[in-house]
């Protein structure tokens, strides 16, 4: 069955033109050609990612935070309640208005305070400005990296100034060493970020950040197979070209840089609007889905291919999108850059209130948290 499935699976009329097949990529005469089984490079080099990115995060990432002057929000913490805290773990975050009315009933509690305790505990549970800090700046390290890597890889190639070289000669193209280490260090950070997506800040795009390091996966996998590895290069380095930028900003954010932020944004967001609009989708998609077919006959993977395209240029207009509100707000308002893929803390209008009140809803319930009351400095949390 097995057997059957791979036979299947790497068919030639599923990943190469009529005519072609994995014969025409068998290293000789001194040319080598790109191999599936080189892929499997990719997952050490993810393990690694993940070490190197904790010891990045804990000797780089925190003293350069405390350097910018990142403060951390300290929130009150809500005294353990029981059922209110069963139904926020088992049932929802966000309780609605007929459940809200039973958890007032089972603990003596007023509405206002049972709202309040979920609005509280919800904070709690979100992630810290330092960790959302030493995130972003993990991915500004990498992003820069690999765009000045990806730069110096291909600032030689004539496919960079003229994409319609990169199917020259295709499929008998040889392997040049910078193209295979471009694509396993960038497979595999991709790699460690689905690894580590549990312990990631989740935003509000979360889905879609799934769906596209997915695409982006198959894509350097598929590409590599089939030794579409000059547009692979050239699709790695136009995304690398503008995310370094959204990272600074996130880093400026964090530490109240709110001039730094906001200019390296607009910044960031006209390198996007080029790159992912405009270069990406014009040169890059237009030369992978109209000349190949000038070549040759279309088959299933030049459709799978460029299929895996569109789904990062529905993304990148469902991004720019949010980068373009955001970048009008700004330049019109003079408003603060916010991040509205995060979740903001929720705060009420009375602090004190809402501390005595919260109180009375643990009361009947046993000792408050440590035995004593925990109380908020009043600030709030810095997108």
């Amino acid at each position: 069955m097995l057997s059957e499935l791979r036979a299947w699976f790497w068919q030639e009329r599923l990943w190469f033109p009529e005519g072609l097949g994995w014969a025409d990529l068998e290293d000789r005469d001194g040319r080598v050609y790109a191999k599936a089984t080189d892929l499997w490079v990719a997952l050490p080099i993810a393990l690694i990612f993940l070490i190197v990115r904790q010891v990045f995060e804990r000797t780089v990432a925190t003293p350069l935070a405390s350097l910018l002057g990142v403060k951390e929000t300290v929130r009150l913490r809500v005294p353990h309640n029981p059922t209110l805290e069963s139904y926020y773990c088992k049932v929802s975050k966000t309780p609605k208005q007929v459940s809200i009315a039973s958890l007032c009933k089972q603990t003596g509690s007023t509405e206002r305070q049972v709202q309040r305790w979920f609005r509280r505990r919800r904070n709690q549970d979100r992630p810290s400005l330092l960790k959302k800090f030493r995130e972003a700046s993990w991915r500004f390290t990498f992003y820069l990296l690999a765009f000045i890597a990806g730069l110096a890889a291909l600032i030689d190639k004539p496919w960079l100034y003229d994409v319609q070289e990169m199917w020259q000669g295709f499929p008998v193209l040889t392997l040049l060493p910078s193209q295979y280490w471009y694509y396993m260090i960038e497979l595999g950070f991709y790699a460690s970020l689905l690894f580590s997506v549990a312990s990631d800040v989740k935003r509000k795009d979360f889905k879609e950040q799934i769906v596209h390091h997915v695409a982006t996966i198959l894509l350097i996998c598929f590409s590599w197979c089939v030794n579409y590895i000059r547009a692979g290069t050239l699709i790695m380095l136009v995304h690398d070209s503008s995310d370094y930028f959204l990272e600074s900003a996130k880093m400026f954010n964090y530490a109240g840089w709110r001039n730094a932020c906001n200019y390296i944004f607009i910044v960031f967001a006209a390198v996007f609007i080029v790159t992912r609009l405009i270069i990406f989708p014009f040169r890059i998609i237009y030369c992978t889905w109209v000349y190949p077919v000038t070549i040759y006959e279309p088959f299933f993977g030049y459709y799978f291919f460029n299929g895996l395209l569109m789904v990062l240029q529905c993304l990148h207009i469902f991004w720019a999108i949010l980068i373009i509100r955001i970048a009008v707000r700004f330049l019109t308002h003079n408003e603060k850059v916010d991040d509205e893929r995060s979740d903001k803390d929720e705060t009420d209008d009375s602090d004190e209130e809402e501390e005595e009140d919260i109180q009375k809803v643990t009361k009947k319930n046993g000792p408050l948290q440590n035995g004593h009351v925990l109380h908020n400095n009043n600030h709030r949390k810095v997108e």
